[in-house]
């Protein structure tokens, strides 16, 4: 396996999270565009991602596992912060928020160049299901209620499965199972143009973080930054490695990937949605701007741990 990471990726994250820190800083620009940014990629590239990839998933009963880990890794993180949170007293907000940043994973726009270059192109196969069908309908369904339940404080089911079921993610998720079912795929015309709006996520995503990231010293923020990361780059893998490995048995190169996509940074759509529901914007945006870079001190550990696979 080559650890030359596709280093056009990492320059195009970088890139535009440092260009939105440095826009704050420019007085004629308009800061709050990121909430107009935020809608763009949650109402137009994530369904153009989700109509390329699951219409093309071939269905068998090994895919329940990288599938499976995008769902356990959520419970985990609502089950610890939510009764964590509770018994500390935390406001609903903060709660909501580290449930989102913490429980999800950016298997993703880093996920896939990382699996690629560590696994090769045959490990993205591994890397989508990890994906599309785990993470990203996670953060379409669970997600959107833990956003729309924490930001009322009220349980306004009617209303929560009302933003659910209108989600624009979530719906187009449910036309793609449909062509998925009926083995139809979308004219190989409109493909290419899929790819190019669900390429515009990453840096879109990562722009409004970078308008919203901030450096305070005196934030009551850090030591929530600390434990949120801490759970989502080193307790999540853990128990997902403990569970895949020693409990089911499961040694293949698919258990490895999938491993690693868990272990990935704070995934970027979570922290739009808790910003867009107004659940701590800044501590949200320090999980995406901080995880990142740490993130790759803690994949070097993890990637060396599946190697004992």
């Amino acid at each position: 396996m080559s650890l030359t990471l596709d280093m056009n990726n990492f320059i195009i994250i970088f890139f535009f999270l440092f260009l939105g820190l440095l826009l704050q800083h420019v007085k004629r620009f308009p800061t709050p565009i990121y909430k107009t940014i935020n809608k763009i990629v949650i109402y137009v590239c994530l369904p153009a991602i989700t109509l390329y990839h699951i219409p093309k998933i071939k269905w068998s009963n090994e895919l329940l596992f990288p599938i499976g880990a995008g769902w356990i890794s959520f419970f985990l993180a609502f089950v610890f912060f939510h009764f964590l949170g509770r018994r500390l007293g935390w406001s609903n907000k903060l709660i909501g928020c580290l449930i989102l940043t913490a429980g999800l994973s950016n298997s993703s726009f880093l996920g896939y160049p990382i699996v690629e270059a560590l696994f090769g192109k045959k490990g993205l196969e591994t890397a989508v299901l990890v994906d599309q069908p785990g993470t990203f309908v996670v953060v379409s369904t669970l997600g959107v209620f833990v956003a729309a339940f924490y930001s009322k404080g009220s349980p306004d089911f009617k209303s929560i499965a009302k933003k659910i079921l209108l989600f624009p993610p979530f719906i187009t998720f449910v036309a793609a199972c449909l062509l998925n079912v009926f083995d139809y795929d979308l004219d190989s015309n409109i493909q290419p143009f899929l790819l190019k709006l669900g390429s515009l996520v990453t840096p879109l995503a990562l722009f409004s973080v970078g308008l919203q990231l901030t450096f305070d010293r005196n934030s009551k923020h850090w030591k929530f930054l600390r434990l949120g990361l801490f759970f989502r780059l080193i307790v999540t893998p853990l128990i997902i490695f403990i569970f895949y490995v020693f409990v089911f048995n499961q040694h293949s190169e698919a258990i490895k990937i999938t491993i690693i996509e868990i272990a990935m940074a704070p995934m970027i759509t979570g922290a739009i949605l808790a910003s867009t529901y107004g659940l701590k914007p800044k501590l949200s945006s320090m999980m995406i701007g901080f995880g990142i870079p740490v993130s790759f001190v803690t994949l070097a550990i993890w990637y060396f741990v599946v190697g004992f696979i």
